[in-house]
């Protein structure tokens, strides 16, 4: 879900960020009329409105690709621990 999405991102991201882009990461969350919004700019199924186009929006978007990465990392595990021992 999307919610988990963004305080994932900033978990990981919020400690590292200048004052500026936190300002900026603020406006993110709480500007747009949904947090889907932002997921759906990060994964690029949406253009990102000029407004919210900037280095957190891109930091947003290399997270984005980066989870997409883990969960395929991840898939393979999960059918190994599934498969019928002999």
């Amino acid at each position: 879900h999307s919610s988990s999405f963004s305080s994932l991102f900033a978990k990981e991201n919020l400690n590292h960020m200048s004052e500026r882009q936190l300002n900026l990461y603020d406006r993110l969350i709480n500007e747009p009329s949904n947090d889907w919004d932002i997921y759906y700019w990060a994964t690029e199924a949406k253009p990102t409105p000029t407004e919210f186009e900037n280095d957190v929006m891109a930091m947003l978007r290399e997270f984005a690709k980066n989870k997409k990465k883990e969960q395929r990392l991840r898939q393979p595990d999960l059918e190994y621990l599934f498969e019928p021992s002999h």
